[in-house]
């Protein structure tokens, strides 16, 4: 179980204004109805990715004028990500992590590796494979789970690798990638002590001077 200060990240534009909680501890028993996006299977799989993960996960989008799916799957997963950066940096200083996590999610014909690192910079590399990739899934584009996987690498300033393995429902397809998620977060996040007040990497902090 991990315990760290709860994390609020909150985004506003013109869009949208979205507010991404992560928080630590027991389990919510109100995980499922905390996560509030106007995207139902998007909210489904936020769910999987916090089950495996072991993270209470909480959002809420409000639109503005429009209901821009791309908008919702890139600028959550940013939120999402600029949390979890805040929550790494936390438990860096307090415990020290691993830093990084690999894993594959699987349900049913589907697989998926997900592989995700704290660098202090975004990558964002995502592989279909073989995988033929629907153009619709349940209430969503296809295309948006590249966006907001992207988000979160983006706003986690971390490098996230995702390689579609196989897989022929488009519902199984994303959910082998959030299962794997979830448990590569997991990872990530396992307490480290030999690196406790450090950052994952050798080549430490970044620090960026703006003049």
């Amino acid at each position: 179980m991990f315990q760290f200060d709860p994390v609020t990240i909150q985004r506003k534009s013109q869009e949208s204004l979205i507010r991404a909680s992560i928080r630590g501890g027991d389990r919510d028993p109100d995980l499922k109805k905390n996560i509030k996006t106007p995207l139902h299977f998007l909210n489904h799989m936020i769910e999987q990715w916090a089950w495996r993960s072991c993270m209470n996960l909480a959002v809420e989008v409000q639109l503005h004028e429009f209901v821009l799916h791309h908008v919702i799957a890139e600028d959550t997963g940013q939120c999402f990500g600029e949390a979890l950066l805040a929550v790494a940096n936390q438990l860096m200083k307090n415990q020290g992590i691993n830093g990084h996590g690999t894993a594959t999610g699987f349900i049913d014909e589907a697989a998926a590796a997900v592989r995700m690192s704290f660098e202090y910079r975004s990558g964002f590399y995502f592989q279909r494979g073989p995988v033929v990739m629907p153009e619709r899934v349940e209430d969503m584009l296809g295309t948006d789970l590249g966006n907001f996987l992207g988000g979160i690498a983006q706003g986690a300033r971390a490098t996230l690798h995702v390689d579609l393995l196989s897989g022929e429902d488009p519902h199984h397809i994303w959910e082998s990638v959030f299962r794997g998620l979830g448990e590569a977060t997991r990872q990530a996040f396992s307490a480290c002590p030999w690196r406790k007040g450090q950052p994952v990497g050798v080549a430490g902090f970044i620090e960026v001077n703006r003049e």
